[in-house]
């Protein structure tokens, strides 16, 4: 899909994707940065032509992760600013997941983490993990 101009103004690339809010017994969210970039976001990524948000989520974690995701829930559906791709939105389906074992880097995350919504460790954090932080895991702390 290519920007398109309406009256002389760029409208913004859509990336439509399915993320996990993975939670560990703290309440904190696991975070992940892909090789190459500064932001860390959820596990999750592009949804493909022939899947659907559940399916591209399942394939994701395992991808990124090493293991497979259980327990499944849809939670809400959310648009942000891109975090890697300048002048692009995510599209988000965004669900709640456990992890069938520990989670480990894999495919092309660099880094992950535990993170909740008052302590970042000076991390940058993506538009839509900030969000998500704010709206699910502020409120699952309470």
């Amino acid at each position: 899909m290519k920007n398109q101009e309406v009256s002389g103004v760029a409208e913004p690339m859509v990336l439509r994707i399915a993320v996990a809010v993975v939670l560990d017994p703290a309440g904190r969210m696991l975070l992940v940065r892909k090789r190459g970039t500064q932001s860390f976001m959820q596990p999750g990524g592009k949804i493909e032509a022939d899947e659907t948000a559940l399916q591209s989520l399942h394939r994701e974690v395992l991808e990124e992760l090493g293991v497979e995701a259980h327990d499944v829930a849809y939670l809400a559906r959310m648009v942000a600013p891109a975090a890697n791709e300048p002048g692009h939105v995510v599209d988000a389906r965004v669900f709640r997941a456990a992890l069938a074992a520990e989670p480990e880097i894999s495919a092309e995350i660099e880094e992950m983490c535990w993170c909740d919504a008052d302590n970042r460790e000076n991390r940058r954090i993506a538009p839509l993990s900030a969000e998500i932080l704010r709206e699910f895991v502020a409120n699952t702390a309470k």
